[in-house]
């Protein structure tokens, strides 16, 4: 894919599956829904999680998003990338909304029902925010193979 058609895929879709380095020194594997952000993607997680204690360990990731239910429509993008810890809470909380936005439907920018605020605002103090640059990308789009592998 191009670096255009990377973002536009980014954009379209919904979860991503991070790699991260456990305690163990092994892959500690999760998925998380995630909003496009800058060259990468953003998230957020609870602070105690053990995605957030590897990544203050070492900041440092693979991400994974693919879709398609046959070999001749599968596409996706890996990237590793540097991950930054945000740990401010009025950050996290506009992370917070900008993520349960995307999955509610509204529009970037829309303002959040007072409901949406309410819930955010409580979540986000125990909450980090995850931002995923990439460092290395690479992706796939088996539907410009044209039926020949």
């Amino acid at each position: 894919m191009t670096e255009d058609e990377v973002r536009a895929y980014l954009a379209e879709q919904k979860v991503i599956n991070v790699a991260s380095v456990g305690p163990n020194g092994r892959p500690h594997l999760a998925p998380l829904w995630y909003f496009p952000h800058e060259d990468g993607v953003a998230t957020w997680t609870y602070g105690t999680s053990q995605k957030a204690k590897n990544l203050r360990r070492l900041p440092e990731a693979t991400v994974l998003v693919e879709d398609g239910d046959s070999y001749e429509k599968l596409r996706g993008v890996s990237f590793e990338a540097d991950v930054e810890l945000v740990e401010d809470t009025a950050e996290v909380t506009r992370m917070g909304t900008a993520l349960m936005q995307r999955y509610s439907g509204a529009k970037p920018g829309d303002p959040a029902p007072a409901e949406l605020q309410a819930f955010i605002a409580g979540q986000a103090a125990k909450r980090v925010g995850l931002v995923f640059r990439p460092t290395k990308v690479v992706s796939w789009d088996h539907g410009k193979l044209g039926g020949t592998y």
